[in-house]
């Protein structure tokens, strides 16, 4: 992934997005009859995808068992430091 434009608002970040064909097809169908670029659709499909996400109390239970495995592997990694 390559950052692009200045740092803060309006900065871009550069990916590669693998979909196999036939979803590929269909996103470009997609953007074709509402005649956008097939990144503005991944665009707001994935913006979609989040924000669902922000309310979706599963996800954010699992967010809440990584956060708290991460810590204890710092901890781990702190205690052997020392």
């Amino acid at each position: 992934m390559a950052e692009t434009g200045n740092a803060g608002k309006g900065a871009t970040k550069n990916m590669v997005l693998r979909l196999d064909p036939e979803l590929a097809d269909l996103l470009a169908t997609v953007a074709e009859v509402e005649q956008r670029s097939v990144s503005d659709v991944a665009r707001e499909a994935i913006a979609a995808l989040v924000e669902a996400r922000r309310g979706d109390e599963r996800f954010r239970r699992l967010l809440q068992e990584n956060l708290a495995r991460h810590q204890r592997l710092l901890d781990l990694l702190r205690d052997e430091d020392q």
